[in-house]
């Protein structure tokens, strides 16, 4: 029986409150790259292709894939997907939105018995967030073939590196380069906007123009541990007293500059007890802006004033790492076109608009032409339980990107 977007969308909220279910730290959605219940959300969407005839499988760098041939087969693919990897505390819409609907995209064209003139390729990539490892994006640079056989040697905050993690998952981390995708003409990725301005202007989708470019540092501030009473305020290395320093200063420089963002989101002080002075400190560092040089300058300046405010205060700068380098991504302009051509034709305006936010996106442009389809979210909010889409611009989503897949012919 032939499915309507209406049904296919309500099918795909459906399907995105059961893949909620599959969380490391119940009831909050905590889906880890490569964790156990990440393994069982990828069993899941195997399964639900399985339903319409669709096969799907891990790949060996973790990424779930499917194909559904085209008129020819062995036709050039268009490629769509999104992640299906979370932060802590998530929402539901961040990744698997995009990696749901492009299976229902399939979906549809199995129902009605069509093919169209390219095969669709979906994805689910397994290592967007970074949050479990900090080397990230190791699966859409899997396809793309730029992944850094090094990432295997890092390790998870328990220890175990991603080598072991991947082969639990059932991956294949001796041979990575057969994850590398090949007769791929574009990719393309519906994503939630993660930010207020479709809302604020009322419209459900945007049409992504640029994505930005973004850096991420390991810091270590170490100072000299001490009893809380009985060190003077002018004797003390106080590493985190020198962090928090350092983290308002990265602050302040992200300020100084439109459209650039910086965050330390995390923090981690040594020993961590009430009544000692902290002896170390240690924090991440990220920073972003849709221009790599304005990104790269900062980085140099935020390096720099560490280490001046390190030795005012008598600590030691003992570590500044980079853990992540992304350059920025100008969409493909025949990409975005197609993309505009679809949102006029499902009745919405085509709005153009950059993401502040990292996407596969990124890393697929480096090697096939690529672009992105965003979808309005309740308050500009993401990365946050609060995170919601409406079913309405579900459908509207779901059919622009169906006619953009329709309308697409490979170059």
């Amino acid at each position: 029986m032939a499915l309507t977007t209406e049904s296919q969308a309500r099918r795909l909220m459906a399907r995105l409150d059961a893949l909620a279910a599959f969380t490391d730290d119940p009831p909050r959605l905590t889906r880890l790259c490569l964790s156990q219940s990440h393994r069982r959300a990828a069993e899941q969407f195997i399964a639900w292709a399985k339903e319409s005839g669709i096969a799907a499988r891990i790949d060996p760098v973790g990424n779930v894939r499917a194909r559904y041939e085209g008129r020819r087969p062995g036709a050039p693919a268009l490629m769509i997907g999104s992640h299906i990897d979370t932060v802590r505390d998530a929402g539901r819409y961040d990744g698997a939105l995009g990696a749901l609907a492009a299976l229902s995209l399939a979906e549809g064209l199995a129902a009605q018995g069509r093919r169209l003139d390219v095969a669709l390729e979906i994805v689910a990539f397994g290592d967007e967030e970074g949050v479990r490892f900090p080397y990230t994006l190791t699966g859409s640079r899997g396809l793309a073939g730029v992944n850094e056989p090094e990432a295997l040697a890092q390790k998870d905050a328990g220890g175990v590196t991603m080598r072991d993690a991947l082969k639990a998952f059932g991956g294949d981390p001796d041979h990575l380069g057969a994850a590398r995708a090949d007769g791929v003409a574009a990719f393309v990725e519906l994503h939630i906007e993660q930010g207020p301005v479709l809302e604020a202007e009322g419209r459900p989708l945007g049409i992504v123009s640029a994505i930005n470019g973004a850096t991420r540092l390991s810091a270590v501030v170490t100072g000299s541990a001490g009893h809380a009473g009985a060190s003077p305020m002018d004797l003390r290395r106080d590493a985190l007293a020198a962090a928090a320093e350092m983290v308002l200063a990265i602050e302040a420089r992200a300020r100084a500059e439109d459209e650039l963002v910086a965050t330390v989101g995390r923090l981690d002080v040594e020993p961590g007890a009430v009544n000692v002075i902290p002896g170390r400190a240690r924090f991440t560092i990220d920073i972003r802006a849709p221009l790599d040089e304005p990104r790269r300058r900062a980085v140099a300046d935020i390096a720099a004033a560490m280490q001046a405010i390190a030795r005012r205060r008598g600590v030691r700068l003992d570590e500044l790492t980079p853990t992540h380098e992304a350059a920025g991504y100008v969409c493909h302009p025949a990409i975005v076109a197609g993309l505009a051509a679809a949102v006029v034709a499902v009745g919405a305006d085509p709005r153009l608009l950059p993401s502040g936010a990292g996407h596969d996106t990124m890393v697929m442009g480096q090697r096939w032409p690529a672009g992105m389809l965003f979808v309005r979210c309740k308050g500009g909010v993401s990365h946050n339980p609060a995170e919601s889409i409406s079913a309405d611009d579900c459908a509207i989503a779901l059919a622009a990107l169906t006619r953009f897949a329709e309308d697409f012919r490979a170059a």
